[in-house]
């Protein structure tokens, strides 16, 4: 079969494409066409080349209760990841996510300490010290940590801190209703920008805690006109019309 594709019209064979299949590793596909959460977890040793400093995910278990439906537990005190950071939520809330919307890219503002600069302060914080979890301002800015009770969900990390290299990290995690090793909780430092979009059919339950207290200084915004849902432009033209 020396041409395939010779039953088409020219113009149709010189507009063909075809599907890449082959299956990059890990790292490459973390930061472009994404990594299943639980794949991220067993392969964290990986990755620290494209990992965002600071982030952490963590694998969870979800007890089936036969008959009723699930129990899925998340973080204790005095035990597990987020008792090894040093870090607890003040505040804890909710989210749903209709199926088929996102959420844009919302960033918190990095705390910088007097007499050092932004550069100075985050390069000690996550690389030379970065396992002195005591030196991390959590109350003085918002780290999120979050879960999912139902649906997929594909979320998006970009690191935009000063003195840090500019990295990406895109992943899928599943919700509570779909038992599974893509289970995961996240944590998301100050100054990395964040979006979600629920994937697939059902809508999305988010649980999420914070580091501080709600404050609308603290939720800033880049590229995030995905949130709104625009009128028809003939509505549009008749409200404004005189």
């Amino acid at each position: 079969m020396s041409d395939l594709w010779h039953g088409l019209k020219p113009s149709a064979k010189a507009q063909l494409a075809q599907r890449d299949y082959s299956q990059q590793l890990p790292a490459q596909r973390l930061s472009t066409s994404g990594v299943d959460a639980g794949e991220i977890i067993a392969k964290r040793n990986e990755l620290d080349a494209v990992w965002i400093p600071g982030v952490e995910m963590f694998h969870r278990r979800i007890y089936p209760q036969h008959h009723r439906g699930f129990f899925g537990e998340f973080a204790r005190m005095e035990d597990g990841r987020l008792s090894e950071i040093g870090m607890w939520p003040r505040q804890w809330a909710t989210a749903r996510m209709f199926a088929g919307t996102a959420k844009g890219f919302h960033i918190h503002p990095p705390y910088i300490p007097e007499g050092t600069t932004a550069e100075a302060w985050q390069q000690r914080l996550f690389i030379a010290e970065s396992e002195n979890f005591s030196l991390r301002p959590y109350d003085r800015e918002q780290w999120d940590v979050m879960f999912f009770v139902q649906g997929n969900v594909e979320m998006i990390l970009v690191d935009e801190r000063a003195g840090l290299p500019r990295r990406v990290m895109r992943f899928i995690i599943k919700g509570d209703d779909q038992r599974g090793p893509n289970n995961a909780g996240v944590v998301i430092p100050a100054g990395v920008a964040h979006a979600l979009r629920s994937e697939g059919s059902h809508d999305t339950i988010m649980v999420y805690g914070t580091t501080t207290m709600f404050n609308p200084a603290f939720e800033g915004r880049i590229a995030s006109d995905v949130e709104h849902a625009p009128l028809p432009a003939d509505w549009q033209a008749y409200m404004e019309s005189h």
